[in-house]
Protein backbone atom coordinates (compact mmCIF):
# COMPACT_ATOMS: atom_id res chain seq x y z
CA UNK A 1 0.00 0.00 0.00
CA UNK A 2 1.38 3.18 -0.90
CA UNK A 3 0.38 6.64 1.39
CA UNK A 4 -0.34 10.11 0.53
CA UNK A 5 -0.30 13.53 2.63
CA UNK A 6 -3.28 15.97 2.23
CA UNK A 7 -4.04 19.40 1.92
CA UNK A 8 -6.39 21.48 2.33
CA UNK A 9 -4.38 24.90 3.49
CA UNK A 10 -7.42 25.00 6.65
CA UNK A 11 -7.33 28.55 8.18
CA UNK A 12 -9.46 28.94 11.00
CA UNK A 13 -10.01 32.03 12.44
CA UNK A 14 -8.51 34.09 14.97
CA UNK A 15 -5.83 35.03 11.90
CA UNK A 16 -3.29 37.78 12.06
CA UNK A 17 -1.45 39.54 9.29
CA UNK A 18 1.09 36.96 8.42
CA UNK A 19 -1.22 33.91 8.97
CA UNK A 20 -1.49 32.95 5.17
CA UNK A 21 2.38 33.52 4.94
CA UNK A 22 3.02 30.92 7.86
CA UNK A 23 0.78 28.22 6.73
CA UNK A 24 2.11 28.22 2.99
CA UNK A 25 5.52 27.96 4.51
CA UNK A 26 4.82 25.23 6.93
CA UNK A 27 2.91 23.16 4.74
CA UNK A 28 5.89 23.46 1.88
CA UNK A 29 8.53 21.98 4.80
CA UNK A 30 6.06 19.09 5.57
CA UNK A 31 5.88 17.68 2.28
CA UNK A 32 9.55 18.73 1.54
CA UNK A 33 9.93 16.32 5.09
CA UNK A 34 7.52 13.88 3.37
CA UNK A 35 10.05 13.73 0.58
CA UNK A 36 12.74 12.59 2.69
CA UNK A 37 10.58 10.02 4.39
CA UNK A 38 9.59 8.16 1.77
CA UNK A 39 5.99 9.34 1.33
CA UNK A 40 4.45 8.71 -2.00
CA UNK A 41 1.99 11.38 -2.79
CA UNK A 42 1.33 14.88 -1.66
CA UNK A 43 -2.12 16.06 -2.79
CA UNK A 44 -3.56 20.14 -3.13
CA UNK A 45 -7.40 20.70 -3.20
CA UNK A 46 -8.85 23.67 -4.98
CA UNK A 47 -11.59 25.74 -3.41
CA UNK A 48 -12.59 29.51 -3.99
CA UNK A 49 -13.70 31.71 -1.55
CA UNK A 50 -14.15 29.38 1.42
CA UNK A 51 -12.25 31.47 4.45
CA UNK A 52 -11.54 28.88 6.83
CA UNK A 53 -12.46 25.91 5.49
CA UNK A 54 -9.34 26.24 2.36
CA UNK A 55 -7.25 29.22 1.03
CA UNK A 56 -5.89 26.94 -1.61
CA UNK A 57 -7.20 29.01 -4.73
CA UNK A 58 -3.93 28.45 -6.91
CA UNK A 59 -3.11 24.53 -6.01
CA UNK A 60 -1.03 24.71 -9.07
CA UNK A 61 1.70 27.50 -8.02
CA UNK A 62 1.59 25.60 -4.36
CA UNK A 63 2.70 22.26 -6.33
CA UNK A 64 5.07 24.08 -8.69
CA UNK A 65 6.80 25.42 -5.60
CA UNK A 66 6.64 22.04 -3.77
CA UNK A 67 8.12 20.14 -6.94
CA UNK A 68 11.56 22.52 -6.25
CA UNK A 69 12.03 21.52 -2.80
CA UNK A 70 11.75 17.55 -3.42
CA UNK A 71 12.66 15.08 -5.31
CA UNK A 72 10.35 11.38 -5.55
CA UNK A 73 6.82 12.40 -4.11
CA UNK A 74 4.44 12.87 -6.44
CA UNK A 75 2.29 15.81 -6.50
CA UNK A 76 -1.60 15.56 -6.74
CA UNK A 77 -4.32 17.84 -8.28
CA UNK A 78 -6.76 16.27 -5.72
CA UNK A 79 -8.70 18.26 -7.85
CA UNK A 80 -8.50 20.63 -9.83
CA UNK A 81 -12.15 22.34 -10.53
CA UNK A 82 -13.01 21.86 -14.42
CA UNK A 83 -16.40 23.93 -13.78
CA UNK A 84 -13.92 27.56 -12.87
CA UNK A 85 -11.21 26.71 -15.19
CA UNK A 86 -10.90 26.87 -18.86
CA UNK A 87 -9.97 23.81 -20.58
CA UNK A 88 -6.84 25.12 -22.26
CA UNK A 89 -5.71 26.62 -18.87
CA UNK A 90 -5.86 23.47 -17.11
CA UNK A 91 -4.12 21.66 -20.18
CA UNK A 92 -1.10 24.53 -20.02
CA UNK A 93 -0.80 24.68 -16.30
CA UNK A 94 -0.36 21.03 -15.79
CA UNK A 95 1.73 20.08 -18.64
CA UNK A 96 3.77 22.89 -17.25
CA UNK A 97 3.94 21.75 -13.89
CA UNK A 98 5.05 18.13 -15.09
CA UNK A 99 7.50 19.36 -16.76
CA UNK A 100 8.70 21.68 -13.82
CA UNK A 101 8.26 18.28 -11.35
CA UNK A 102 10.10 15.84 -13.95
CA UNK A 103 6.74 13.64 -14.60
CA UNK A 104 5.75 13.88 -10.95
CA UNK A 105 1.86 15.10 -11.68
CA UNK A 106 -1.30 12.78 -10.57
CA UNK A 107 -3.94 14.38 -12.43
CA UNK A 108 -7.48 14.71 -10.10
CA UNK A 109 -10.44 16.37 -11.93
CA UNK A 110 -13.79 17.57 -9.63
CA UNK A 111 -16.51 19.76 -10.52
CA UNK A 112 -16.85 22.58 -7.36
CA UNK A 113 -18.65 21.68 -4.05
CA UNK A 114 -20.79 24.40 -2.93
CA UNK A 115 -22.79 27.13 -4.89
CA UNK A 116 -20.36 29.51 -2.59
CA UNK A 117 -18.00 28.55 -5.28
CA UNK A 118 -19.62 27.60 -8.82
CA UNK A 119 -21.89 30.57 -8.83
CA UNK A 120 -19.37 33.50 -9.03
CA UNK A 121 -18.45 31.64 -12.91
CA UNK A 122 -21.59 31.86 -13.64
CA UNK A 123 -22.50 27.85 -13.26
CA UNK A 124 -25.60 26.63 -11.72
CA UNK A 125 -24.64 24.11 -9.58
CA UNK A 126 -27.43 21.45 -10.70
CA UNK A 127 -25.21 21.16 -13.80
CA UNK A 128 -22.18 20.53 -12.52
CA UNK A 129 -21.63 17.32 -13.60
CA UNK A 130 -22.66 17.84 -17.43
CA UNK A 131 -20.26 20.62 -17.38
CA UNK A 132 -16.92 18.33 -16.15
CA UNK A 133 -17.84 15.36 -18.56
CA UNK A 134 -17.45 18.43 -21.47
CA UNK A 135 -14.84 19.45 -20.00
CA UNK A 136 -12.95 16.35 -20.03
CA UNK A 137 -13.90 15.70 -23.46
CA UNK A 138 -12.71 19.13 -24.39
CA UNK A 139 -9.06 19.38 -22.21
CA UNK A 140 -7.57 15.67 -22.03
CA UNK A 141 -6.75 15.36 -25.99
CA UNK A 142 -5.55 18.65 -25.69
CA UNK A 143 -2.49 16.92 -24.24
CA UNK A 144 -1.76 14.56 -26.83
CA UNK A 145 -2.93 16.74 -30.08
CA UNK A 146 -0.61 19.02 -31.51
CA UNK A 147 -3.83 20.80 -32.61
CA UNK A 148 -7.04 20.16 -31.35
CA UNK A 149 -10.65 21.47 -31.97
CA UNK A 150 -13.81 21.32 -29.99
CA UNK A 151 -17.32 21.59 -30.35
CA UNK A 152 -19.34 20.56 -26.75
CA UNK A 153 -22.52 21.07 -25.06
CA UNK A 154 -20.82 23.68 -22.62
CA UNK A 155 -17.22 24.37 -24.21
CA UNK A 156 -16.30 25.57 -27.96
CA UNK A 157 -12.82 25.87 -28.94
CA UNK A 158 -11.20 26.82 -32.13
CA UNK A 159 -7.84 24.77 -33.59
CA UNK A 160 -5.23 25.65 -31.79
CA UNK A 161 -1.50 24.27 -30.57
CA UNK A 162 -1.67 23.72 -26.63
CA UNK A 163 1.76 24.11 -25.55
CA UNK A 164 3.57 22.67 -23.63
CA UNK A 165 2.66 18.91 -23.38
CA UNK A 166 3.55 17.04 -20.15
CA UNK A 167 6.09 14.90 -19.99
CA UNK A 168 4.00 12.05 -18.61
CA UNK A 169 2.82 10.52 -22.46
CA UNK A 170 -0.06 10.33 -23.45
CA UNK A 171 -0.90 12.72 -19.71
CA UNK A 172 -0.86 12.57 -16.33
CA UNK A 173 -2.49 9.48 -14.25
CA UNK A 174 -6.18 10.64 -13.80
CA UNK A 175 -8.18 10.97 -11.08
CA UNK A 176 -11.65 11.65 -9.71
CA UNK A 177 -12.82 13.54 -6.70
CA UNK A 178 -15.63 10.87 -4.81
CA UNK A 179 -16.97 13.10 -1.87
CA UNK A 180 -20.21 10.80 -2.58
CA UNK A 181 -19.40 7.43 -1.95
CA UNK A 182 -21.19 6.14 -5.26
CA UNK A 183 -18.83 8.07 -7.20
CA UNK A 184 -16.29 5.60 -6.75
CA UNK A 185 -18.55 3.55 -9.18
CA UNK A 186 -18.52 6.51 -11.64
CA UNK A 187 -14.78 6.92 -11.33
CA UNK A 188 -14.15 3.22 -12.60
CA UNK A 189 -16.96 3.82 -15.32
CA UNK A 190 -15.01 6.66 -16.43
CA UNK A 191 -11.43 4.60 -15.90
CA UNK A 192 -9.95 7.12 -13.60
CA UNK A 193 -8.55 6.43 -9.96
CA UNK A 194 -11.37 7.64 -7.36
CA UNK A 195 -10.21 9.71 -4.29
CA UNK A 196 -12.81 8.92 -1.74
CA UNK A 197 -13.15 9.34 2.03
CA UNK A 198 -12.28 6.29 4.49
CA UNK A 199 -14.75 3.77 4.57
CA UNK A 200 -16.41 2.74 8.38
CA UNK A 201 -15.18 -0.98 8.29
CA UNK A 202 -13.43 -3.62 6.80
CA UNK A 203 -16.74 -4.90 4.93
CA UNK A 204 -17.42 -1.76 3.44
CA UNK A 205 -14.12 -1.20 2.00
CA UNK A 206 -14.13 -4.81 0.47
CA UNK A 207 -17.83 -3.84 -0.79
CA UNK A 208 -16.87 -0.40 -2.70
CA UNK A 209 -13.26 -1.61 -3.72
CA UNK A 210 -14.94 -4.94 -5.28
CA UNK A 211 -17.54 -2.32 -7.13
CA UNK A 212 -14.74 -0.55 -8.27
CA UNK A 213 -12.47 -2.91 -9.90
CA UNK A 214 -15.73 -4.48 -11.72
CA UNK A 215 -17.50 -1.33 -12.68
CA UNK A 216 -13.69 -0.57 -14.27
CA UNK A 217 -13.97 -4.06 -15.89
CA UNK A 218 -16.85 -4.67 -17.22
CA UNK A 219 -18.55 -1.15 -17.40
CA UNK A 220 -16.26 1.21 -18.37
CA UNK A 221 -17.19 4.05 -21.05
CA UNK A 222 -14.68 6.50 -20.92
CA UNK A 223 -15.00 10.27 -22.25
CA UNK A 224 -12.66 10.67 -24.57
CA UNK A 225 -8.85 8.45 -25.60
CA UNK A 226 -7.25 9.24 -22.47
CA UNK A 227 -5.32 6.57 -20.54
CA UNK A 228 -7.22 4.81 -18.16
CA UNK A 229 -5.95 4.52 -14.51
CA UNK A 230 -7.13 1.62 -12.43
CA UNK A 231 -7.02 2.66 -8.49
CA UNK A 232 -8.54 3.50 -5.54
CA UNK A 233 -7.24 5.81 -2.75
CA UNK A 234 -8.93 6.87 0.56
CA UNK A 235 -8.54 10.02 2.86
CA UNK A 236 -8.61 9.55 6.19
CA UNK A 237 -8.19 11.99 9.90
CA UNK A 238 -4.71 11.39 10.85
CA UNK A 239 -2.45 11.77 13.94
CA UNK A 240 0.36 9.80 14.75
CA UNK A 241 1.50 9.46 18.63
CA UNK A 242 3.21 7.71 21.22
CA UNK A 243 -0.44 6.85 22.46
CA UNK A 244 -3.75 7.02 21.43
CA UNK A 245 -4.62 9.49 24.27
CA UNK A 246 -2.39 12.25 22.64
CA UNK A 247 -2.58 11.71 19.73
CA UNK A 248 -6.45 12.80 20.15
CA UNK A 249 -5.40 15.68 22.07
CA UNK A 250 -3.10 16.80 19.03
CA UNK A 251 -6.38 15.82 16.46
CA UNK A 252 -8.19 17.86 18.53
CA UNK A 253 -9.71 19.56 16.08
CA UNK A 254 -9.58 17.16 12.68
CA UNK A 255 -13.37 17.52 12.40
CA UNK A 256 -13.22 20.86 11.15
CA UNK A 257 -12.51 19.98 7.93
CA UNK A 258 -16.18 17.85 7.45
CA UNK A 259 -17.77 20.21 9.46
CA UNK A 260 -17.13 23.33 7.41
CA UNK A 261 -17.69 21.59 4.24
CA UNK A 262 -20.93 20.83 5.74
CA UNK A 263 -21.57 24.18 6.52
CA UNK A 264 -21.15 25.80 3.41
CA UNK A 265 -23.05 23.19 1.36
CA UNK A 266 -26.47 23.58 4.30
CA UNK A 267 -26.21 27.73 4.85
CA UNK A 268 -23.36 29.51 2.01
CA UNK A 269 -22.58 31.49 0.75
CA UNK A 270 -22.30 34.13 3.47
CA UNK A 271 -21.14 37.32 3.43
CA UNK A 272 -17.51 37.90 3.88
CA UNK A 273 -16.25 37.44 7.70
CA UNK A 274 -20.18 37.15 8.59
CA UNK A 275 -19.61 33.69 9.91
CA UNK A 276 -16.88 32.87 12.74
CA UNK A 277 -16.74 29.02 11.62
CA UNK A 278 -14.12 27.99 14.34
CA UNK A 279 -16.81 29.40 16.80
CA UNK A 280 -19.48 27.57 15.03
CA UNK A 281 -17.48 24.25 15.33
CA UNK A 282 -16.93 24.42 18.66
CA UNK A 283 -20.40 25.04 19.71
CA UNK A 284 -20.70 21.83 17.55
CA UNK A 285 -18.98 20.20 18.94
CA UNK A 286 -20.50 20.07 21.88
CA UNK A 287 -23.41 18.40 20.68
CA UNK A 288 -24.07 14.45 20.44
CA UNK A 289 -22.68 14.92 16.81
CA UNK A 290 -19.73 16.49 17.46
CA UNK A 291 -18.65 13.94 20.11
CA UNK A 292 -19.21 10.94 18.15
CA UNK A 293 -16.21 9.44 16.63
CA UNK A 294 -16.55 7.20 13.38
CA UNK A 295 -14.05 4.50 14.65
CA UNK A 296 -12.36 5.31 11.04
CA UNK A 297 -10.09 7.69 12.18
CA UNK A 298 -6.50 7.25 11.33
CA UNK A 299 -5.34 8.49 14.53
CA UNK A 300 -3.55 6.75 17.66
CA UNK A 301 -0.58 5.24 18.42
CA UNK A 302 1.53 3.13 15.58
CA UNK A 303 0.03 -0.33 17.14
CA UNK A 304 -3.52 1.71 16.81
CA UNK A 305 -2.77 3.15 13.56
CA UNK A 306 -1.49 0.13 11.83
CA UNK A 307 -4.40 -2.21 13.15
CA UNK A 308 -6.85 0.45 11.01
CA UNK A 309 -4.71 0.39 8.25
CA UNK A 310 -4.34 -3.75 8.28
CA UNK A 311 -8.58 -3.76 7.08
CA UNK A 312 -7.38 -1.66 4.08
CA UNK A 313 -4.88 -3.05 3.19
CA UNK A 314 -6.96 -6.52 3.44
CA UNK A 315 -9.63 -4.86 1.03
CA UNK A 316 -7.32 -4.22 -1.29
CA UNK A 317 -7.51 -0.33 -1.51
CA UNK A 318 -4.02 1.30 -2.97
CA UNK A 319 -3.45 4.50 -0.91
CA UNK A 320 -4.43 5.94 1.75
CA UNK A 321 -3.83 10.06 2.05
CA UNK A 322 -3.33 10.82 5.67
CA UNK A 323 -5.28 14.19 6.17
CA UNK A 324 -2.87 15.94 9.32
CA UNK A 325 -3.45 19.79 8.26
CA UNK A 326 -6.62 20.39 9.99
CA UNK A 327 -8.33 22.51 12.04
CA UNK A 328 -5.82 23.76 13.97
CA UNK A 329 -3.05 20.80 14.23
CA UNK A 330 0.34 22.31 14.84
CA UNK A 331 3.13 22.14 12.85
CA UNK A 332 5.60 20.53 15.30
CA UNK A 333 2.88 17.81 15.63
CA UNK A 334 2.30 17.21 11.90
CA UNK A 335 5.76 17.34 11.27
CA UNK A 336 6.50 14.69 14.49
CA UNK A 337 3.38 12.84 13.74
CA UNK A 338 4.50 11.89 10.04
CA UNK A 339 7.93 11.19 11.39
CA UNK A 340 6.77 8.82 13.44
CA UNK A 341 4.34 7.17 11.19
CA UNK A 342 7.34 6.78 8.93
CA UNK A 343 9.81 4.89 11.59
CA UNK A 344 6.99 2.72 12.86
CA UNK A 345 4.17 1.63 10.52
CA UNK A 346 4.98 2.95 6.92
CA UNK A 347 7.96 0.52 5.83
CA UNK A 348 5.88 -3.01 6.49
CA UNK A 349 2.84 -1.92 4.45
CA UNK A 350 5.33 -0.38 1.27
CA UNK A 351 7.16 -3.82 1.72
CA UNK A 352 3.89 -5.81 0.91
CA UNK A 353 3.34 -3.40 -2.17
CA UNK A 354 4.53 -6.09 -4.64
CA UNK A 355 1.92 -8.65 -3.35
CA UNK A 356 -0.47 -5.88 -3.58
CA UNK A 357 0.39 -5.09 -7.34
CA UNK A 358 0.25 -8.56 -8.25
CA UNK A 359 -3.28 -9.46 -6.84
CA UNK A 360 -4.76 -6.04 -9.10
CA UNK A 361 -2.47 -6.85 -12.16
CA UNK A 362 -4.68 -10.44 -11.61
CA UNK A 363 -7.79 -8.98 -11.30
CA UNK A 364 -7.40 -6.73 -14.29
CA UNK A 365 -6.30 -9.70 -16.50
CA UNK A 366 -9.25 -11.44 -15.08
CA UNK A 367 -7.58 -13.95 -13.61
CA UNK A 368 -9.17 -13.20 -9.98
CA UNK A 369 -12.86 -12.51 -10.44
CA UNK A 370 -14.33 -10.04 -7.19
CA UNK A 371 -17.29 -10.82 -5.59
CA UNK A 372 -20.37 -8.36 -6.87
CA UNK A 373 -21.00 -6.93 -2.88
CA UNK A 374 -24.31 -4.50 -2.43
CA UNK A 375 -22.71 -1.48 -1.77
CA UNK A 376 -26.02 0.52 -0.76
CA UNK A 377 -26.07 -0.74 2.89
CA UNK A 378 -22.35 1.39 3.04
CA UNK A 379 -23.34 4.12 0.90
CA UNK A 380 -23.28 7.26 3.35
CA UNK A 381 -23.75 10.82 2.07
CA UNK A 382 -20.73 13.03 3.05
CA UNK A 383 -21.60 15.68 1.02
CA UNK A 384 -24.45 18.03 -1.18
CA UNK A 385 -25.62 16.60 -4.52
CA UNK A 386 -27.40 18.76 -6.84
CA UNK A 387 -31.32 18.75 -5.81
CA UNK A 388 -32.52 19.45 -8.92
CA UNK A 389 -31.90 17.99 -12.35
CA UNK A 390 -29.42 19.71 -15.10
CA UNK A 391 -31.21 21.77 -16.62
CA UNK A 392 -29.02 20.62 -19.71
CA UNK A 393 -28.47 24.63 -20.17
CA UNK A 394 -25.97 25.42 -22.93
CA UNK A 395 -23.70 27.92 -21.55
CA UNK A 396 -21.25 29.98 -23.87
CA UNK A 397 -17.94 28.82 -22.11
CA UNK A 398 -15.61 29.95 -25.29
CA UNK A 399 -13.30 32.37 -22.97
CA UNK A 400 -14.03 30.32 -19.57
CA UNK A 401 -13.52 33.12 -16.52
CA UNK A 402 -12.54 36.13 -18.80
CA UNK A 403 -16.40 36.98 -19.58
CA UNK A 404 -16.93 36.78 -23.67
CA UNK A 405 -19.60 36.03 -25.18
CA UNK A 406 -19.72 33.47 -27.66
CA UNK A 407 -19.96 36.90 -30.43
CA UNK A 408 -16.92 38.61 -29.24
CA UNK A 409 -15.07 35.54 -29.48
CA UNK A 410 -12.36 35.49 -32.51
CA UNK A 411 -10.52 32.92 -34.45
Amino acid sequence: MKFGIFYEHQLPRDWEDFSEHQLIQNSLAQIELADQLGYDYAWEVEHHFMEEYSHSSAPEVFLAAASQRTRNIRLGHGIIQLTTNHPARVAERVATLDLVSNGRVEMGLGEGSSVTELHPFNLRFRDKRDVWEDAVRCTLPMMYNHGWEYEGEYFHFPKRAVVPKPLQKPHPPLWVACSQLDTIKYSAHRGMGALCFKFVNLAAAEAWVNAYYNTFLHHQEKLADYAANPNIAVVGGFMCAETDEEAWQKADGWTFFQFALQLYGKEGPFEPGEVNFWERYQEWKQTPAGQKRSGSELIGSPDTIRERLKELEDANVDQVILLNQAGKNTHKDICDSLELFAKEVMPEFHAREDEHQAWKQAVLNGEIELEDIDTEPFNISRGREPTQKSTKEARDMVAGTSGRTASQAVE
